[in-house]
């Protein structure tokens, strides 16, 4: 771990301070300027030649400006003769945009992909990405983690009676993801059925399986504006559900998201510090429990320095 170095640009400072204790490391020092004109210069402020280099950086909202912060990073990092450059974007943003969904629209999700390839990164790792595919559009290796585990982990520790509980998938893209938690609970699942008119707005219509006088964990990768997610709680209330948790990776939170969930049926909502949760949505939202990921992270980091497998974090979840 002498030759590790792990920097935080804009997005992730605290997790970064949190990973560097776990790691017995000081975090990089480096600078980031952004001018009146709305130009970004990095510049790391220590040697980096030949070191193992981590770059923490989630591109959330403002997305592209985040992401700008990374490549240019990255450019400065490759140009000081670093060893190896691993980008480590907690929340990939973009990534919904992974297919072309109608005519002539762009698929983004390849296009940062290979931005961050042609700035220098040698590997990528993230979590939740919101479709497995994007893990193919990079030409350099790519770890894509998942907060599952932990997530099953929380939920074994907590109070709930798991003969009552049901893990939700909020549409069919998420199926595999809900059975993933369902077997670390060992509890069955069910699938709300919905469709999307346009983006930002969802109609759900039934529930395939049983929620009646059940514990209901719905799980999803975000939550961007709150309406889906809220739109699917909304049914499994309709279908007799007797408590609604909800578990997501990536808490967006854009708009009124804040008031959405206060005013919803949901019980609690337990997310990551994948995206710092700001102060003001603190204030109007009390139903969100936080979990960190910086112990996870700086496991996978010390894997990787280490040549060691990445997957092995996942059973130090296990009771």
């Amino acid at each position: 771990m002498n030759e590790t170095m792990v920097f935080a640009l804009t997005s992730n400072v605290e997790l970064v301070n949190e990973i560097c204790d776990y790691l017995d490391l000081a975090p990089g020092k480096i600078s980031v300027k952004h001018f009146a004109d709305g130009e970004i210069l990095v510049e790391p402020e220590e040697t980096v030649r030949g070191k193992k280099v981590y770059v923490v950086q989630s591109t959330c909202p403002p997305v592209t400006e985040k992401l700008m912060e990374l490549l240019v990073c990255v450019d400065a990092l490759k140009r000081a003769s670093a060893g190896e450059i691993t980008c480590i974007i907690p929340y990939y943003g973009y990534a919904r945009q992974d297919r072309k969904a109608r005519p002539r629209q762009p698929i983004t999700a390849k296009l940062v992909a290979d931005l961050l390839d042609a700035a220098g990164a040698n590997r990528v790792v993230t979590i939740d990405l919101h479709a497995a595919q994007i893990q193919g559009f990079f030409n350099f290796p790519t770890d894509d983690l998942t907060s599952i585990p932990m997530m099953g982990q929380y939920f074994r520790s907590s109070d709930l009676d798991m003969n009552e509980v049901v893990v939700v998938s909020p549409d069919h893209g998420g199926t595999t993801r809900a059975r993933r938690l369902a077997d670390s609970l060992g509890v069955p699942i069910a699938i709300v059925d919905k469709r999307r008119p346009r983006p930002n707005v969802c109609e759900a219509t039934s529930v395939i399986g049983d929620v009646k006088d059940k514990v209901a964990i719905v799980v999803d990768d975000i939550c961007d504006t709150g309406g889906s997610l809220v739109a699917a709680c909304n049914i499994l209330k309709d279908y007799g559900a007797k408590e609604i948790n909800c578990c997501i990776t990536h808490g967006v939170f854009s708009k009124n998201a804040a008031e959405i969930i206060e005013a919803s049926p949901i019980k609690k909502m337990v997310i990551t510090n994948t995206i710092p949760l700001s102060e003001e949505f603190k204030t109007k939202c009390s139903k969100v429990t936080v979990l960190s990921v910086g112990w996870m992270l700086s496991k996978i980091i010390s894997s990787i320095s280490n040549h060691r497998p990445v997957s092995q974090v996942y059973s130090l979840f296990e009771d």
